[in-house]
């Protein structure tokens, strides 16, 4: 029998929108909706979608402060006030209309797909317009209201669940949910990311290992740029599968940030299409085998709004299914794509791999040398 998948639709509530001219563009999980539907995945009987519901102050108040959601919600209605203190301003965090409506939507869509895993409605849940991972309890950060990681997680483990791995593949350090459970020995969190030393937040390094009581739960790996899909599919494999096995946790939440792509405006890293149906397959197969199935999965980051967003996370989310797709990307979403971004989209999911990179094996193996060095120790792996 078929695991029963479910998508999160975001729904009629205000739409998280930063600006026309911001690179975190709403588009991105709209065309990503429209590439499932057209592909068909959501007509198979153990797919269904589910309307997002929102999150409550006390559903926030879990992971944000309370002075920090009550800006939020001035701003957003277009009070004045020192909101440059919580991080706001012109740049990366601008004040929009309505900003803790759909903030608080967005953290509801993730807290929708864990209580779809938990009242057992479905074995692996996928919320696009999520991840938020860069929001620390005090103020916004890297395009990031709500931290809806962490509060999904903090909602969880309100709800009975012991241990819970969070596992984000963002180019950007997950910074967020690291801050916020760095004390809790509880919750593993894993960042696969772009070095610190060349990327936004600057930080996600080897030697972040967790608070006091918690050693070992923080989990780093910073590749260096230009890293390419077979290196970085390396560090994955090296890492990830023996600390996701030691931990054993009860549920498995994903940021599937897709700002790895080598067209990424944002980032530096090197990785195809490819990559993205490696680790799809590679992190299902880890939530059955770690986590008796539950796998719940959040958006990210992923500038290139119209030509990778929505095939990358069509590719995860075919996964999940366990739908193969046609390598042809369908005619009608083509013609949505390009007429909304003004130039061509890729017309197949699939990509040659980049083999010209500056990186060798050599970097990764002491990238990995150095994890397994500090990290392995706390989990009994040698």
């Amino acid at each position: 029998m078929a695991d029963r998948v479910e998508l999160i639709e975001y729904g009629d509530a205000p739409w998280y929108d930063l600006g026309p001219i911001h690179p975190l563009r709403p588009s991105r999980v709209l065309l990503t909706y429209r590439l499932i539907e057209e592909y068909g995945i959501l007509e198979a009987d153990h797919v269904t979608r589910t309307p997002a519901q929102d999150a409550t102050d006390e559903d926030i108040l879990r992971v944000h402060d309370e002075p920090y959601i009550e800006a939020v919600k001035l701003a957003g209605r277009g009070k004045r006030g020192p909101w440059w203190q919580f991080g706001f301003g012109p740049g990366d965090n601008p004040i929009f209309p309505n900003m803790h409506e759909a903030s608080a939507h967005v953290a509801g869509a993730s807290i929708t797909a864990a209580e779809g895993l938990l009242s057992g409605r479905a074995d692996h849940v996928f919320n696009p317009s999520g991840g938020l991972h860069h929001a620390m309890p005090d103020r916004a950060s890297g395009f990031c209201v709500y931290d809806d990681p962490a509060i999904a997680i903090a909602w969880l483990q309100s709800h009975g669940v012991g241990r819970v791995a969070y596992l984000d593949v963002d180019a950007h350090h997950g910074d967020g949910p690291q801050a916020i459970f760095y004390d809790n020995p509880d919750v593993l969190t894993i960042s696969l990311h772009q070095s610190g030393d060349t990327l936004f937040p600057g930080t996600g390094f080897v030697d972040e290992i967790g608070g006091p009581g918690a050693e070992g739960s923080s989990v780093n790996v910073p590749v260096p740029p230009f890293t390419p899909d077979r290196l970085w599919l390396q560090a994955f494999r090296q890492v990830v599968p023996p600390l996701l096995e030691a931990w054993k946790p009860e549920v498995l939440v994903t940021q599937l940030g897709c700002d790895t792509h080598y067209t990424d405006p944002l980032t530096h890293l090197m990785l195809t299409t490819g990559a993205f149906f490696e680790t799809a397959t590679m992190i299902h197969e880890l939530a059955h085998a770690t986590a008796g199935g539950k796998w719940l999965a959040t958006g990210g980051g992923g500038y290139q709004w119209a030509r990778v967003v929505p095939r990358a996370w069509t590719i995860y989310f075919a996964d999940m299914a366990e739908t193969t797709l046609p390598d042809e990307v369908p005619l009608t979403f083509l013609l949505e794509a390009e007429s909304e971004a003004g130039e061509p989209v890729p017309d197949r999911l699939s990509e040659p791999e980049i083999r010209d990179s500056p990186v060798s094996p050599a970097d990764i193996d002491r990238i990995v040398g150095e994890v397994r060095r500090v990290i392995f120790p706390y989990h009994g792996l040698t």
